[in-house]
């Protein structure tokens, strides 16, 4: 049985997304568009627009067609809506890499996408120059400068012309972040004009905001929550977005009081500290009148405390990469369950699947979550074989959460049949932890899961057979795996185990392993 959302369908203009997204800038031209939340510079309305037309041109005056990507390999700054704006108005796409990456990690994702170009930091050029040994591009970018390197001052003094670019908004795609999907290692997600313009059309319909709100964006614009729901939501209804570049508790804190932050869109280790930490009472924070969890599950109870606390409403959604990535979220002045993710969003529809049968779960009864709408991918970047399996011939979009829904309409993931760990909000593979440790000679064998932590959410776990005639500790096993990967994705737990448990087909029996 489908599942339509209840609210009305919203129309969903066949144009490229900065057209969508700055469509008001010369109404707002003098409003501040985005602020840097530790230094205070601003960029108006009227100078991002500029700026994106700018850039726009630069690249395609370097030699950027339609259709080539660009990796974006930055903190959040009030630039990066500029970069990311001027590659699609340039007609090329933008691939954005985690911030935390290694040039390993970097190295992957530019060859996987076909990068031909890398934007980045000079914080983040050592980094960068390491993975490029590894994957060439034809041009590293510093936005901030660096000797032997263009920077952005270069790009936004270009007198080329206006790229005159035709978009067709449902084929052509914008972005190109990384997802491991319901498993498996990081996969391209081609997402289009079309399902990013659709998705913040859809999300306009839920949340109440205006050119009047101050929303903080602590998450990062890599990350598809950052990207859609804080930068381009927040810039197509004329808020101003007041960018960090990193989670610091106190200067978080900080920048809510002294900006005047109305709505913190935040993951729920944020949520925790907001309800708990002892720091939270010497800050005002009387103009917040929002905080909105994704990116992972939020407990009702720890929202509850943190809304108490804050005297706001603390509300969640639920998406994921693969669906732009928003598809319900909990509307603004309408009274939701707790812990629920909130009703479906417009122009979408759900089934929720038996996960024994494969029939339509009955009413009340948990169904593995399926989606159908504009925002679904258009697939995963040279993989039909992982796309098959996540997008059916219907359209529907198998998310691998089980949830439940409720009369109101609400839904409640209350399980998940897919591996992925999620650290944080980030996530973390177990295939690619795995395939780490068993390139390890002392490790015979290795199964990873995501265990239950407070702060983190969830931390990867590993189990560990040691090869025979081997001696290898836990600080071993943690220490070799840390040196390969980003923070996030560190093996936080250790256990050391006879054998991994295995169905006839070779499959890892997680379940197996959790039940331990």
């Amino acid at each position: 049985m489908s599942v339509r959302s209840t609210y009305p369908d919203v129309d969903i203009p066949d144009v490229s997304v900065p057209a969508f997204v700055l469509r008001r800038a010369a109404e707002h031209k003098d409003s501040p568009a985005l602020v840097d939340g530790l230094s205070g510079d601003q960029l108006t309305y009227g100078q991002l627009a500029a700026y994106v037309d700018r850039v726009a041109a630069a690249l395609a005056d370097r030699g950027i067609k339609p259709g080539d990507t660009v990796a974006v390999f930055s903190p959040n700054t009030i630039y990066y809506p500029v970069i990311f704006h001027g590659i699609a108005a340039a007609g090329a796409l933008s691939s954005t890499i985690n911030s935390l990456y290694g040039p390993d990690e970097i190295a992957f994702q530019l060859k996987d996408s076909g990068a031909k170009m890398l934007i980045t930091v000079s914080p983040f050029l050592d980094r960068a120059r390491a993975a490029t040994e590894k994957q060439p591009v034809e041009e590293i970018i510093v936005m901030d400068g660096a000797e032997g390197h263009a920077s952005l001052r270069d790009l936004l003094t270009s007198e080329a012309p206006s790229p005159q670019v035709e978009i067709n908004a449902a084929e052509d795609l914008v972005t190109l972040p990384y997802s491991s999907g319901t498993t498996g290692l990081p996969k391209g997600v081609m997402l289009t004009h079309r399902n990013l313009v659709a998705n913040v059309a859809q999300c306009e319909a839920m949340f109440d905001i205006g050119p009047g709100d101050r929303l903080v964006a602590v998450l990062p614009f890599f990350h598809i929550y950052g990207l859609t729901v804080l930068m381009n939501v927040g810039l197509s209804a004329g808020a101003t977005v007041v960018t960090m570049p990193r989670f610091d508790l106190e200067q978080f804190l900080t920048v809510l009081q002294d900006q005047k932050i109305t709505r913190a869109y935040v993951a729920p280790p944020i949520v925790l500290a907001l309800a708990k930490h002892p720091i939270v009472d010497k800050f005002d924070l009387a103009a917040l009148t929002v905080v909105f969890s994704g990116a992972a599950p939020l407990d009702g109870d720890l929202a509850d405390a943190c809304a108490k606390r804050l005297g706001c409403d603390v509300k969640q959604g639920y998406g994921m990469t693969e669906l732009s990535p928003v598809s319900h979220a909990m509307p603004d002045g309408v009274p939701m369950p707790a812990g629920s993710v909130g009703v479906t969003l417009p122009n979408t529809e759900c089934r929720l699947v038996s996960v024994e049968t494969g029939e339509d779960a009955g009413d009340g009864e948990p169904g593995e979550l399926w989606i159908r709408g504009p925002q679904v991918m258009k697939g995963y970047l040279n993989n039909e074989e992982a796309t098959a399996a996540t997008v059916d011939s219907d359209g529907y979009l198998h998310t691998g959460d089980v949830a439940v829904v409720d009369e109101q309409g609400a839904f409640t993931i209350v399980d998940r049949v897919k591996e992925l760990i999620k650290y944080k909000g980030y996530q973390v593979a177990p295939a690619e932890l795995e395939a780490i440790l068993l390139g390890n000679p002392k490790i015979a064998d290795a199964a990873v899961i995501g265990v239950a932590d407070e702060e983190g959410g969830e931390i990867p776990k590993a189990f560990i057979v040691v090869a025979s005639g081997q001696d290898i500790s836990a600080e071993d096993v943690m220490s070799y795996v840390s040196d390969k990967v980003a923070p996030h994705k560190k093996v936080r737990a250790v256990e050391f185990i006879e054998e991994i448990p295995k169905s006839g087909s070779g499959k890892i029996l997680r379940k197996d392993l959790r039940a331990r």
